[in-house]
């Protein structure tokens, strides 16, 4: 069975990339770090013009044997500020593919359509992942002009799979 555990969120950028600034499309990482941790704080300059920045991740079936089918990914709870929220979309590469990189992180993927995906009603589609594979997944933050400066800024996607 794919539990909760076996589903994993990886860096992108290479397989040693460890940076989340860094994570903007490419090889699959080694490093797994939860998407919460993908952002730095919104500076005061970025908050006042308004800004929009991109991550890829990948949604990892973390599990040794079992595939993990049907899965699903969304937005379980946007950002903590009013100011700014977030935007996920499937990545262009298909499923164990490398996914393609943006020059920095306020360019847009392409071919990317990205949604709310405010809850598993409206999730995207993962598709099926077998063990050890992973799936390419943008996150985009748009931070409104006008907006205050925000630190530690919170919010939590979720991923899902049933198992064959």
């Amino acid at each position: 069975a794919i539990l909760s555990t076996d589903i994993k969120y990886r860096l992108s950028g290479g397989a040693s990339n460890s940076t989340a600034s860094a994570s903007l499309g490419g090889a699959m990482s080694t490093t797994t770090d939860a998407p919460a941790s993908l952002w730095d704080d919104t500076s005061s300059a970025e908050a006042a013009a308004g800004r929009t920045e991109y991550r890829c991740v990948y949604v990892l079936n973390n599990n040794g044997t079992d595939s993990g089918t049907n899965g699903k990914i969304w937005i379980q709870s946007n950002t903590t500020s009013a100011d700014d929220t977030l935007d996920i979309g499937i990545g262009t590469a298909a499923i164990g593919g490398t996914e393609q990189t943006v020059a920095n992180e306020t360019t847009a993927p392409t071919g990317v359509t990205f949604s709310s995906a405010a809850n598993e009603g409206a999730a995207l589609t993962i598709g099926t992942l077998a063990a050890g594979q992973g799936r390419s997944v943008w996150i985009r933050r748009t931070t409104n002009a006008g907006a205050a400066a925000t630190a530690s800024n919170a919010y939590t996607i979720r991923a899902k799979f049933d198992t064959v």
